[in-house]
């Protein structure tokens, strides 16, 4: 009678360690929720009247920022182009990077006429891979399988 009652009470200790050290284990970590804005005012920016727009925010403390608005520099079509890019440092231009919530840069929205955001990317991008993204935004189906990955 006494060897059922302590085996029941050893398996009542071990699931009571069980749920302790089950309680212990570290919580997964959070995954990156950026803002990225989905409606631009193109009033607000550079050459409103452009067909597309491609805004690159940055900040001058970004080592990454710079090589992104380079590649993206690339993309104007000049004065009268239907690209335009700007690119919105946080030190020069802070009120942009508030109003449209930026929290995480280099961040490359390519935007419509309407100023809807049709494409974007957060951190650093390779140029293929930008200038594709205009492509299809400009002229869906002109890259083999779209560029959807990124947004």
């Amino acid at each position: 009678m006494e060897r059922p009652f302590v085996a029941l009470v050893l398996v009542g200790i071990a699931v009571v360690v069980a749920l302790l050290l089950q309680r212990r284990k570290p919580a997964p970590p959070a995954g990156q929720n950026w803002h990225v804005p989905v409606q631009l005012d193109r009033s607000d920016f550079n050459r409103p009247d452009a067909a597309w727009l491609v805004a690159v925010f940055t900040s001058s403390t970004c080592d990454t920022c710079s090589g992104v608005a380079a590649k993206a520099a690339a993309l104007d079509a000049g004065s009268f182009g239907p690209v335009a890019v700007q690119t919105i440092e946080v030190g020069v231009e802070p009120e942009l990077h508030r109003r449209y919530g930026v929290d995480a840069v280099p961040l490359i929205l390519v935007v419509d006429g309407d100023g809807v955001v049709v494409k974007h990317f957060i951190g650093p991008v390779t140029a293929t891979d930008l200038w594709a993204a205009v492509a299809e935004a400009r002229e869906p189906g002109s890259t083999p399988g779209g560029c959807d990955n990124h947004m």
